[in-house]
């Protein structure tokens, strides 16, 4: 008897420091600082986060599937688990026919929306873009989405992408780009051009904004054109929003991937600009009183570019949001890339920025050191 009792005193002594030992582990892990590197191991184009309210973040973008769209979901945005396909425009029903791009999901009294680009079925003059834009429906932020309508939102008559929305004082307002094609425009840059013998026409995109209805079903009034690229080559801004035309890459400039939100009452709205395809695709932001401007553009753009000239290894970046974080609030832009190591392939990177005291938009990135969330 004495035996077993002592057996049992040393088992539970054992027991006890092993508990502790185990406790001790699992606080020095708690404890240790969260931390990843860009670029993270999603392969997407156009990257979204939606901070949901069930404690998650999701992740939407242009690519995963063929003919929609794929999510992955994080408890702490650096793990990330695909979650499959969200969105597929094969069915009779939809008014979409390829392409679909640049998704971003909005959770709104519960339901989750999803606006994104895709080429419309309907085009009896077979143009090479015919990009419209789009909303779909589900009860959860990974689907299935279905579409609100048979039709895209509206046909302002030329092709659109880059869906962004902001709702402000009790109205929704839809952002989007026209795209370049067939959109030839005269500026001081396409006479330079011409006088290269670089290109013989500039084709630009153009960012607008209008109001919707809160429902998403209708558009309010008429479009206005909020931002496009300077016309003058003495301009601050024509250097950088030029690159792919000066480098004699392509006879387009770009005015793309608007992303919207509020600050101290101001409404601030980054932008890209050259080709998405290429090393010089950056992005700049302006700012405006009203959400449909005027808009001014910032002293300081571009404030996301590729870093080989100051000796990294990202180049491409552009098509960015904004986000804040759940635990403290950071503010953190995310955007694709591309390194020497994924080639072509857009990869998702994640950068903390801010805003200072005089207003001015600052992104701490592009980054490939171990950052700390």
């Amino acid at each position: 008897m004495h035996l077993k009792n002592s057996s049992r005193n040393v088992f539970l002594l054992l027991l006890g420091i092993l508990l502790v030992g185990c406790n001790s582990n699992s606080h020095n892990k708690s404890s240790e600082p969260n931390t990843y590197t860009n670029p993270l191991s999603v392969a997407f184009g156009d990257p979204f986060i939606l901070s949901a309210s069930d404690g998650k973040y999701y992740m939407y973008g242009t690519g995963g599937t063929a003919h929609g769209f794929v999510a992955y979901s994080s408890d702490n945005l650096m793990d990330w688990q695909l979650e499959g396909e969200v969105y597929s425009g094969l069915h009779p029903d939809s008014w979409t026919v390829k392409n679909y791009w640049a998704p971003e999901v909005y959770e709104i009294n519960g339901k989750y929306y999803l606006f994104f680009s895709a080429d419309w079925k309907v085009n009896p003059t077979e143009e090479l873009e015919n990009f419209r834009i789009g909303v779909a429906v589900a009860d959860k932020p990974t689907g299935p989405f279905k579409e609100i309508s048979n039709e895209p939102l509206f046909d302002p008559g030329y092709p659109i992408i880059d869906a962004n929305i902001l709702q402000h004082n009790g109205k929704t307002y839809l952002y989007y780009s026209r795209c370049c094609y067939k959109h030839p425009v005269e500026s001081e840059v396409a006479e330079w051009a011409r006088a290269q013998n670089l290109f013989n026409e500039i084709e630009e995109s153009w960012v607008y904004g209008v109001e919707i209805s809160n429902d998403f079903t209708t558009v309010i009034g008429e479009p206005v054109l909020l931002l496009q690229p300077p016309t003058k080559m003495d301009d601050p801004q024509t250097e950088w929003e030029s690159r792919s035309v000066t480098a004699g890459e392509v006879n387009r400039r770009w005015t793309e991937g608007s992303f919207a939100f509020e600050h101290n009452g101001k409404i601030y709205m980054m932008y890209s600009a050259n080709f998405f395809g290429g090393e010089h695709y950056a992005v700049g932001y302006a700012v405006s009183d009203n959400p449909l401007g005027p808009f001014v553009k910032a002293q300081n753009n571009p404030v996301l570019e590729k870093n080989t000239n100051k000796g990294g290894d990202v180049t491409g970046t552009g098509h960015n949001m904004v986000f804040w974080s759940k635990e403290n609030q950071k503010m953190y832009c995310v955007y694709h890339g591309r390194t020497q190591k994924t080639g072509d392939e857009r990869v998702v990177f994640i950068d903390e920025m801010r805003i200072d005291d005089q207003g001015l938009l600052i992104v701490v990135g592009p980054s490939t050191t171990e950052k700390l969330l």
